[in-house]
């Protein structure tokens, strides 16, 4: 998927006119190669700059091209350098550097993730259950630097060294606690490797899978390993094999593999730890197979796939508990099934669907169940207490304090606590964690994320409905600094995504608080493609609906300007991957209404790139784009596609960023959009076009290097809006 990036990079600007430059640099021109794309039913369109395509990476025109953008971007730059360095110094300095994540327990230790002061990478560590060990405990010790007993799993700093990028995204420790598995990526690109360590002596086995997906399952015998394989080509997760300790991977056993292209697909565990189980997925279909984790050689299928039905399940108490779309639950219900199900026919409905009330997840527990979902535009979480028969004999809710936030359910190993962890985070409210005892009704606050410098008592949010032009009403959430007049003379910055039915929820963001100090409004446009109002709402933001996305993202821009929140000439926008295909979009359709864009990794290529199966991830998204190869897909998408609507016309200032090595969204895109945007554009406001050269779609690994990259187009715009002060 063409996912969003972090909520860290959606933020940017500040107050009044932009200012003078003198002797501005000359941007790179690129050569001009004619070149036919071609659609299956005989369509055909010229595309200029297909050639700075290279798979491999390695043209040397293409990289040229690339290194004269930096160049350009640097020396553009380059007086604003005091300004990033400020800025910089703003985000950096709002960091506990040496902070850790609250403890979990699983299997008698305690699990966190610790940062040192000025380092980039996390220490991934644990501590053995014993008397007077717990979550706070531990915080304390960490907080004192007081790191005894303390068990060193990977510390990422020491694995990162000499490397431009490096991460991991999964890690998991055998059944018997000894033996380490973790999948790493030294590009960027997503494609990892999973190597092993012996926990008990420190030392590392020689086993080392390439080619595979951040994703690891043991079993119970504490020496096989479940893995996913991807296709090296178009990156799609293909085939679930198993890998046993000390011997050659090329033996590896085939479990299970997926012919449909169109299927992501995933391994797990149960909530009971009794199966394990292999789940694919596409927009809009779903299937779980399953086997018994202490002997798992025959997989079973849970329910047959089935176009336009949906559903995951979890095992505890002896039965299948299914969130499913099934039977027309367009807002997803909840139904129960016997342990050895192998069809629908087996499902008995268990929590009915509520078409006012989106079910987005759940957590399995002894004697309840926490049920995550969204009514209104907002998250809550509903506590589901189980009669003596599995049944539901009553059921509450978590409460907010807040008109617009974001609560979800946080780690909970343990299906027998009777204390539920959950997080709840808005606008003005850094990350907290809480936990709720069922049993007596208290609340613990665990921890609240530490913003040095930061008193929320000085900022406000607040949720408004803007109607968008066909009538339905756009859920905002906005933040802005105690004193704010609504007299439309603020500055205005304006984030979503829109795709996927990913909602964007508003959680707290420690750098715009930079852009608030300085009279910035900030809001969160929840528009349709998002989740955030329910199925529909994505419905209604997808294939031959998509334009609603780029509607609602302008008209949430105009009903904010008109209820006196910004000045028109003084809002600029963002969005990355899928969202800045809506920027590429509303930068054609609607370029008037900003002065400033940043588009980061953006998908802007549409409809070539949707025709071509061998770029990754492609066919995976025909349910989400459309399919080109069908004409009334093409001649949709194509009505949309940045790339193919680019006007001689005025276009708003555009910061654009891309990582070489993406895997999601392939660096040609932007490079192509911002070369043709270079042949036609005719205002006077820059296009800055900036590839981070060993990086993929999250930008530079690291927690200050992305920050970098941060006060980088924020000191851009803040230029481009005369905002130079420090607040």
């Amino acid at each position: 998927m063409r996912m969003p990036l972090p909520l860290a990079l959606a933020v940017l600007m500040t107050t009044t006119a932009p200012s003078a430059s003198a002797a501005a640099p000359t941007p790179p021109d690129v050569a001009r190669k004619p070149h036919t794309v071609t659609a299956p039913f005989g369509a055909s369109r010229q595309d200029d700059y297909y050639w700075l395509r290279d798979d491999a990476r390695e043209d040397k025109a293409m990289l040229g091209y690339l290194e004269a953008e930096n160049a350009y971007a640097d020396a553009l730059m380059e007086p604003l350098r005091p300004l990033q360095e400020q800025l910089y110094g703003e985000i950096v300095g709002r960091i506990k550097q040496d902070d850790s994540s609250v403890p979990y327990r699983d299997r008698g230790w305690w699990y966190y993730s610790r940062y040192e002061s000025g380092k980039d990478y996390p220490v991934h560590a644990r501590r053995k259950d014993a008397a007077g060990v717990d979550a706070l405990s531990i915080q304390a010790a960490n907080a004192r630097g007081d790191f005894a007993g303390e068990q060193v799993l990977l510390d990422l700093n020491v694995m990162a060294a000499g490397k431009g990028y490096f991460g991991v995204d999964d890690y998991e420790v055998s059944p018997d606690n000894r033996i380490l598995a973790w999948a790493e990526d030294d590009v960027g690109r997503r494609q990892y490797t999973i190597r092993f360590r012996d926990l008990e002596t420190g030392k590392d086995y020689p086993d080392t899978i390439p080619g595979v997906s951040a994703n690891v399952v043991w079993a119970d015998d504490n020496r096989t390993l479940f893995y996913v394989e991807n296709d090296p080509e178009t990156l799609l997760t293909v085939r679930v094999k198993k890998h046993v300790l000390g011997t050659p991977v090329a033996q590896d056993v085939l479990v299970y593999e997926e012919e449909d292209d169109s299927f992501y697909m995933g391994i797990g565990r149960t909530r009971d730890e009794q199966f394990i189980t292999i789940g694919v997925e596409s927009t809009v279909s779903s299937e779980l197979r399953y086997a018994p984790a202490a002997d798992p050689q025959a997989f079973s299928v849970l329910a047959p796939r089935q176009r336009d039905v949906e559903y995951d399940a979890d095992h505890l108490g002896g039965r299948w508990v299914i969130r499913t779309n099934a039977d027309g639950a367009t807002n997803f219900k909840l139904a129960t099934a016997p342990s050895d199900a192998t069809a629908r026919a087996q499902w008995r409905d268990w929590l009915a669907h509520d078409p006012q009330v989106f079910i987005e997840g759940y957590e399995l527990f002894d004697g309840f169940t926490a049920i995550a979902e969204r009514s209104g535009g907002l998250e809550r979480i509903r506590l589901a207490r189980l009669d003596g028969n599995g049944g539901i004999a009553s059921q509450e809710y978590v409460a907010a304090d807040e008109p617009a936030y974001s609560m979800g359910l946080a780690a909970n190993p343990e299906p027998d606590s009777a204390w539920l962890r959950y997080g709840y985070t808005s606008l003005a409210t850094p990350a907290t964690t809480y936990e709720l005892n069922m049993a007596t009704g208290e609340r613990r606050l665990l921890k609240q994320q530490p913003v040095p410098g930061y008193d929320p008592s000085k900022y406000v949010t607040e949720r408004v409905w803007i109607q968008a032009r066909d009538g339905v009403k756009v859920p905002v959430s906005l933040v802005y600094r105690q004193g704010f007049v609504k007299d439309g003379t603020a500055p205005l910055f304006q984030y979503a995504y829109g795709s996927y039915g990913i909602s964007m929820d508003p959680g707290f963001n420690g750098p715009v608080v930079s852009l608030l100090d300085r009279g910035v409004v900030y809001a969160i446009a929840h528009i349709r493609g998002g989740q955030e109002m329910g199925r529909q709402w994505y419905e209604d933001g997808k294939l031959l609906r998509k334009q609603n996305t780029f509607n609602d993202f302008v008209d949430v821009t105009r009903g904010l300007v008109e209820q006196g929140y910004a000045a028109k000439d003084r809002v600029a926008a963002m969005g990355g991957s899928a969202g800045g295909l809506l920027m590429g979009a509303v930068a054609n359709q609607a370029p008037g209404d900003y002065r400033a864009m940043v588009a980061q990794v953006p998908f802007v290529d549409v409809v070539t790139t949707m025709l071509d199966a061998s770029i990754p991830l492609t066919t995976n998204e025909y349910d989400e784009w459309g399919n080109p190869e069908q004409k009334p897909f093409y001649d949709y998408m194509l009505g949309y596609s940045p790339y193919d609507n680019v006007a001689a016309q005025a276009y708003p200032a555009l910061f654009v960023g891309t990582g070489l090595w993406d895997s999601q969204v392939q660096y040609w895109e932007p490079a192509k959009w911002v070369a043709r945007l270079r042949d036609v554009n005719t205002g006077t406001h820059p296009v800055l076009f900036r590839t981070n050269m060993e990086a993929g779609h999250g930008g530079k690994s690291g927690r200050f290097r992305r920050f970098r990259e941060q006060a980088e187009y924020y000191a851009f715009v803040l230029d481009q809006l005369g905002v130079r002060e420090a607040p």
